[in-house]
């Protein structure tokens, strides 16, 4: 009996010891992500979205290179085509949506943008429910659910009270963009968990790198200016690199470590905290002014993503059950 308490309450220290890990890496992740809509808008200014998005995939698949190969000598499974097939799959979105949120700022600040994009949480809510059995834990607790509800009251807020979508400043088209970008993230974060799991932050998402590369190229050759870089100057090359490695790289590395420790749904919901420093940062940056009422709603979303980070992963409450 002994034996068996003492087991229970090793196995409940790594839980715990998992969930903080987790919660570390997805609050680093928050911090770092506040930031990219801000990198992405001025580079607009001399990159296209396809080119954009090419470079900044390369440099983050050439900065995670060097720890792939580290990793691929020490540990097994060794990367084989079942590990590039299963990480195929997840590239796909994933390429729609980093092309759609650079379009997507062309209609919108980067905070208004920020702001919108954290809506897809639903869209991560209903997908989890769908594909992961074990998500659905969280799914049901109803801080998830009031704070998932209040966050996207906030996020549709600050668009609906933007003074500009009166007078047509925000285009219907630029609303369906960045739609478009934040399905398709859900949809992403959904489907990047399984090669996660299997591969290891590191491992997978040098594959995901390299993938989305890949499929960037021929869509840069044919729509974008792949020659970019040699005319945009070393200032904007160097704000592109320091962006791809470390709002890329280190942020979807740090993402993969949250999904696995945390869940998908969770993970995701936390991101509602992005915005504020966005927002933030875009007014001291570029001017960027939200009104009382969006200021309100960003309020709103900010206490949703508060009432979401009280839900319980679904390890920690059967393992508090069992004790």
């Amino acid at each position: 009996m002994k034996r068996l308490d003492s087991t229970r309450k090793v196995t409940d220290l790594r839980i715990r010891a998992g969930l903080s890990k987790g919660y570390a890496a997805v609050l680093a992740t928050v911090v770092i992500w506040s930031t990219p809509s801000l990198f992405m808008y001025y580079l607009n200014r001399y990159y296209d979205p396809w080119s954009q998005n090419f470079y900044r995939y390369l440099v983050a698949c050439i900065a995670i290179a060097p720890l792939v190969i580290f990793r691929i000598q020490r540990s097994r499974p060794r990367l084989d085509w079942h590990a590039v097939m299963i990480c195929f799959i997840p590239c796909l979105p994933n390429v729609v949506h980093q092309i759609t949120q650079v379009m997507a700022l062309f209609y919108m600040g980067p905070g208004v943008y920020s702001i919108f994009t954290r809506s897809s949480v639903i869209f991560t809510a209903l997908l989890a429910l769908a594909f992961f059995p074990e998500e659905r834990h969280v799914i049901r607790q109803w801080q998830f659910q009031v704070g998932t509800l209040l966050g996207l009251i906030g996020a549709f807020g600050v668009i609906w009270f933007q003074a500009g979508l009166e007078i047509g400043h925000i285009a219907f088209r630029g609303l369906v963009i960045a739609f478009t970008a934040t399905f398709c993230w859900a949809l992403y974060g959904i489907l990047v968990k399984r090669p996660s799991a299997q591969l290891g932050s590191i491992r997978s998402f040098g594959l995901i790198s390299f993938i989305t590369s890949v499929l960037l190229l021929p869509l840069t050759c044919a729509f974008g200016k792949i020659s970019t870089p040699l005319h945009a100057g070393l200032h904007v090359n160097l704000v592109l690199i320091i962006s791809a490695v470390i709002c890329i790289t280190l942020a979807h590395v740090l993402y993969y470590v949250a999904i696995r420790e945390i869940g998908v749904a969770l993970a995701q919901t936390l991101q509602l905290l992005c915005p504020a420093a966005a927002l933030a940062l875009s007014a001291w940056i570029y001017g960027e002014r939200l009104t009382h009422a969006q200021l309100w709603s960003a309020a709103i979303l900010l206490l949703g993503a508060f009432l979401a980070m009280k839900a319980k992963p679904a390890a920690l409450t059967e393992s508090a059950e069992n004790l």
